[in-house]
């Protein structure tokens, strides 16, 4: 019998020693350090005949609002996501342009300019701390190149003021989604492909603008590549009229290009100061809710321990058992604790950014005979111009 009561003993000191080590282990907290590799990006050799130059269309992203998790959807502030996924192309298309390897890089605000090599991007994360974005090339013929995911996590570093004065925190990103596309292009388009790439495209945008005369110069096959099947002869008075509506519309989109390069601009102050402040909050949102985690599993380890031994019939069992259900019971309360604070980091989040948006001016175009005012968004001017053009190549053809 006094074998029994040392053993109980021994048992309740030990599930007390526990309770004060899970105790201990729950307030310790983890931080993690990341670092980032610079991925400089890749200069080929430009092609001495332009007609092997292949322009490029860094479509408007998708903000990925749609993509959002259930568990993200407090801590994903929309307006900033529709912002980013006008800032995020205008960084990518600079960097393509930088790059020396294209010919003209512009941002498309819309579906219906016709480029050689259309980009397209979602955001499917974006804290500051990290980021995740979707790429999906294609060329105008219709084949897809490639779709990528490209993921990115990065440190204070990147926040400090002489790295910020360099490139964007995430430009790692960029330059590695251009030597890609580089890549890409080096290995699998030959010479002969981007002659016929250039070629679709203009036979697009005159089809578009002239279904009647040019509709049948392009056919489709059951992959849904286009294939030239006729060429205009090289005096066609009417593709010259096309080349020329085709002009214009580029000079529209350098016209938004500036605006795209505003908007960077002035967003580009308040971004940063929101992106370093949401990855504190997202730092500190994770260590909260690991932090919660870890006191609601030991402080039910610690209960259930303590229930057990409150069932013993020894008074120093109880007595330990009692404690470790006092301990549990203040971990678990504590983890609610630790919960509500995760809370305050995401209405934290939340209201730094609700002050962004994107207002757009309206636009006065002069043409020969009028003026004309554009409104509404950019994309919504662009898809007005479109209509613009179209009635400008009909009164120039009278209308054939």
């Amino acid at each position: 019998m006094a074998v029994s009561k040392v053993t109980l003993t021994g048992l309740a000191l030990t599930g007390l020693r526990a309770t004060l080590l899970l105790l201990v282990m729950a307030g310790c907290s983890t931080t993690s350090v990341k670092s980032t590799e610079f991925v400089p990006v890749v200069q080929d050799s430009i092609p001495m005949d332009e007609a092997l130059i292949l322009d490029v269309g860094v479509h408007v992203f998708d903000p990925g609002i749609d993509e959002v998790e259930d568990d993200e959807l407090d801590r994903t502030n929309f307006d900033i996501r529709r912002a980013e996924a006008r800032y995020t192309p205008y960084l990518m298309a600079d960097t393509l342009q930088r790059s020396g390897n294209w010919g003209v890089v512009r941002v498309i605000p819309g579906d219906r300019s016709v480029m050689d090599i259309n980009v397209e991007g979602k955001l499917l994360l974006s804290n500051g701390e990290g980021m995740i974005i979707e790429v999906s090339v294609s060329d105008a013929t219709g084949r897809h190149w490639y779709t990528k995911t490209y993921e990115e996590h990065i440190s204070q570093y990147n926040y400090e003021p002489r790295q910020r004065q360099l490139h964007d925190p995430f430009q790692v990103i960029y330059n590695q989604i251009a030597n890609d596309l580089l890549e890409y292009r080096q290995e699998n388009v030959a010479d002969e492909s981007i002659r016929n790439i250039r070629t679709v495209a203009e036979l697009r945008f005159a089809a578009e603008f002239a279904p009647e005369i040019y509709g049948d110069y392009l056919t489709t096959d059951e992959d849904g590549i286009r294939q030239v099947a006729r060429l205009p002869a090289e005096n066609d008075p009417n593709m010259a009229r096309i080349r020329e509506i085709r002009e214009r519309d580029y000079l529209f989109v350098d016209t938004i290009q500036d605006y795209y390069a505003t908007f960077v601009r002035e967003m580009r102050g308040p971004y940063d100061a929101w992106r370093e402040v949401s990855f504190q909050e997202t730092l500190a949102l994770e260590d909260a809710e690991r932090s919660a985690r870890r006191r609601f599993i030991t402080g039910a380890a610690a209960i259930a321990g303590g229930i057990a031994a409150v069932g013993s019939n020894n008074a120093a069992a109880q007595t330990a058992g009692i404690v470790g259900v006092g301990a549990g019971a203040y971990l678990v309360r504590s983890g609610f604790d630790r919960s509500a604070e995760a809370e305050m980091h995401i209405a934290a989040l939340q209201e730094i950014g609700e002050s962004m948006n994107s207002e757009v001016a309206p636009k006065v175009i002069e043409l020969e005979d009028r003026s004309i005012m554009l409104t509404g968004t950019v994309e919504e001017q662009y898809e007005q111009w479109q209509d613009i053009l179209m009635e400008i190549y009909r009164t120039e053809t009278g209308g054939l």
